[in-house]
């Protein structure tokens, strides 16, 4: 079996434990790992330099496509082995590292990475960790799962450690789409003109030479931790679905939409799922992670073809679709983020971005990464690249929360990502805001009137009314701006 993964003979003489691989890994490096939300990620090598840490303490800056699965990160911020992390992580453990200020985190837009490693605004990579599905005659290796950066760590570091693993199906091979753009002044376009229009090659190249080693793995993807719709997220999907059938009646969309983005999370898994009862049909997504609702617009007759730059999906939803992989295979490509999250090739197809906030404010502008200001969540991931390049700039959340003592609109968000410019929609479970063409002083209205939940609309509207006495084109009474905050850090609630 490992014979059919690795076909260049030379390679089966570097194959090692994962815990000899880890010794190339030395302190201060720059080391790069495959995955993307959870999917292709290092299993082996990174788990075992964590408990090597434990007894040999050393540190390490950790670059990804996005967050790694298997509880890799916690292990390695609970070893202490990790200085700094970016550009992308879900795990609650090195989440509290990175808030004490033990992990120095960088936030990066995912399609920036690449572009700082290559113009050298990051220190050089010692080392990549990069899983496969088989290494070809080349040296060349077909991605599993993901590619997220992976072709370009291929390229980028000294040093490659490859992760063969045997528990990924064969029918993988011929999924990716590998292409890469070259440096500054001469880099080449990108040719794509619809999800599915394909412009690379099926593996990572690389100079085998880089090869110091090679581990053998079984190990699934982490699932996604994906929960049913509830009246919440299903109120939401509805206000977007009618708000869709709205523009078709206008003429601004077919019923095959535009391309659709969504990103990580139940909010907008819950909401490609309400377009399988709808009369939209002949649906493409170009994204960053096709999830389960993917699955079932496919299975459903509802989508055509998805592009993307990792599966990441439930623990059901995993074992049905690689047992049977050939039947979703012509309808997907997964391609390196940089390419999968490209501001022009959004710009130009007219994607329709869905992206989950934080919170937002009066005026349209969308906290994503920070509770509170302070305290990083996840990360801004792909949702920059997306919202500032859209057709439509879509922002969904929940009205209010933990028994609505939270309030998810405000008068002035706690820490801005994504700035009232950048946003056209926003969405709660009590109704959809059309920000397009409006001003400040008429989004805060239409945000009022759509988006606040009933307990804080009177104390929102009250600020609006005394700040807009005091004049100005975006209204504020600044000393009361994050009071909401305050009382909730001070008293649980945000309530007066």
């Amino acid at each position: 079996m490992i014979d059919e993964r690795i076909l260049r003979p030379d390679l089966l003489r570097k194959i090692v434990t994962a815990e000899q691989a880890a010794q190339f890994i030395q302190d201060g490096m720059v080391v790069g790992s495959s995955g993307f939300t959870k999917a292709g990620d290092s299993k082996a090598v990174l788990l075992a330099l964590a408990e090597r840490a434990k007894q040999d303490p050393l540190k390490i800056t950790l670059i990804t496509g996005a967050s790694l699965g298997q509880d890799t990160d916690a292990a390695l911020a609970g070893s202490h082995a990790l200085s700094r992390r970016m550009p992308f992580q879900v795990d609650p453990v090195l989440r509290k590292s990175i808030n004490n200020g033990e992990v120095m985190f960088i936030d990066h837009h995912l399609c920036e990475t690449v572009e700082q490693l290559q113009n050298r605004h990051l220190p050089p990579m010692d080392i990549a960790v990069i899983e496969a599905t088989l290494i070809e005659e080349d040296g060349s290796l077909v991605p599993t799962t993901s590619v997220g950066n992976s072709a370009h760590f291929a390229a980028l570091a000294q040093k490659v450690i490859v992760e063969v693993n045997l528990s990924m199906p064969l029918t993988l091979c011929g999924l990716h789409d590998i292409f890469l753009t070259g440096g500054y002044p001469n880099r080449s376009i990108i040719p794509i003109t619809s999800p599915s229009t394909r412009i690379g090659r099926a593996s990572i190249p690389i100079d085998p030479e880089k090869i110091v080693a090679v581990v053998i793995t079984e190990i699934h993807d982490s699932p996604a931790q994906i929960v049913p719709p509830d009246e919440k997220t299903t109120a939401i999907a509805s206000h977007l679905l009618e708000f869709f059938n709205h523009e078709v009646r206008m003429g601004r969309l077919k019923e095959s939409l535009l391309p659709l983005q969504a990103g990580i999370g139940k909010v907008a898994n819950a909401v490609l799922s309400g377009f399988l009862d709808s009369s939209f049909h002949d649906l493409t997504m170009y994204s960053e992670v096709l999830q389960d609702s993917t699955f079932e617009l496919f299975d459903a007759g509802k989508m055509t073809f998805a592009s993307a730059s990792s599966i990441t999906v439930s623990e059901a939803c995993y074992a049905r679709i690689m047992k049977d992989f050939n039947r979703y295979k012509n309808k997907i490509v997964l391609r390196p983020q940089n390419i999968s999250n490209s501001p022009e090739v959004i710009r130009r197809m007219g994607v329709i971005g869905i992206n989950t906030a934080i919170e937002f404010d009066l005026y349209g502008n969308v906290n994503s990464t920070h509770i509170g200001g302070t305290k990083m969540m996840n990360g801004i991931g792909g949702s920059g690249d997306f919202a500032r390049n859209a057709f439509l700039s879509i922002f969904v959340t929940q009205a209010a929360s933990k028994e609505n003592t939270i309030s998810h609109v405000l008068p002035m968000v706690s820490h801005v990502d994504h700035t009232e410019h950048d946003v056209d929609i926003l969405v709660t479970d009590q109704g959809l805001a059309d920000l397009r063409g409006l001003a400040p002083r008429e989004r805060a209205d239409i945000i009022l009137q759509h988006c606040v939940h009933p307990e804080y609309r009177d104390a929102l509207k009250d600020y609006s009314d005394r700040a807009r006495k005091r004049g100005g084109h975006t209204p504020h009474v600044l000393e009361e701006a994050f009071s909401w905050h305050t009382r909730l850090a001070e008293h649980g609630t945000m309530k007066a």
